[in-house]
């Protein structure tokens, strides 16, 4: 398995020969270097409607004939536009052939911007753990710190989980730490900071306070590559 970071909180998974990617937000991220015509998926995971995690969705999932996967409310959205779904919802499993996924909570919100501004309900935000190849990686989404982190982590053996640091409109570093020691992952990669200056975060700092926590984190580069076996 290879997981590759696209910055904030996009992140492509490749299992074999099929892929998914999560949240991807290329086009409005002023620090991708990758563009959704670079990315190769057989399903587009959401796991809520903010534009920062919704953005390249639709060309990559035209480009790539790849179905949505999405809360209800979300995946109906992208139905009226003519795109293949996959409807999910909180506690539920899907079955993609070479993955297994299922939305686990996160505490958040979750709009639909259109184009005229207004904003409509955008289903229940959650995060995804992806189960392939033996290895479990948890994507939180972006959320705040909740004290079912606790029973997420009892439950699974998570190898790698995704955690937003950012602060302002998710867990801040603090939280953040607390939530790793709960989740109980092999390693913990930070994701949802530095984008934009109202999310700036030390990163190194908070991979290094896991470390004093004894915990294994990594801050992985825009475009980094990261080999799980």
């Amino acid at each position: 398995m290879k997981i590759t970071y696209h910055g904030h909180s996009s992140i492509h998974i490749q299992i074999g020969d099929k892929a998914l990617v999560i949240d991807p937000f290329l086009r409005g991220n002023p620090q991708a270097v990758a563009k959704p015509e670079d990315i190769q998926a057989d399903y587009v995971l959401l796991t809520h409607a903010h534009m920062d995690h919704i953005l390249d969705a639709e060309p990559i999932a035209k480009q790539n004939n790849a179905p949505i996967v999405a809360a209800v409310e979300l995946a109906g959205h992208f139905e009226k536009k003519g795109l293949q779904t996959v409807q999910i919802n909180t506690g539920g499993t899907v079955d993609l052939g070479f993955a297994q996924v299922k939305m686990v909570q996160a505490f958040h919100s979750s709009g639909i911007t259109l184009e005229d501004g207004s904003v409509i309900y955008g289903g229940q935000p959650g995060g995804y753990l992806v189960k392939a190849e033996g290895l479990t990686i948890l994507h939180t989404g972006d959320t705040a710190l909740y004290g079912d982190m606790k029973m997420i982590g009892d439950r699974n053996d998570i190898d790698v989980v995704f955690l937003p640091i950012g602060d302002k409109f998710t867990m801040g570093p603090e939280d953040a730490l607390q939530a790793a020691e709960w989740y109980q992952a092999k390693l913990v990669v930070p994701v949802h900071y530095d984008t934009f200056d109202v999310i700036r975060q030390d990163a190194e700092s908070f991979v290094n306070k896991l470390k004093e926590r004894g915990m294994r984190g990594q801050v992985l580069a825009i475009g980094e590559q990261l080999s799980l076996s």
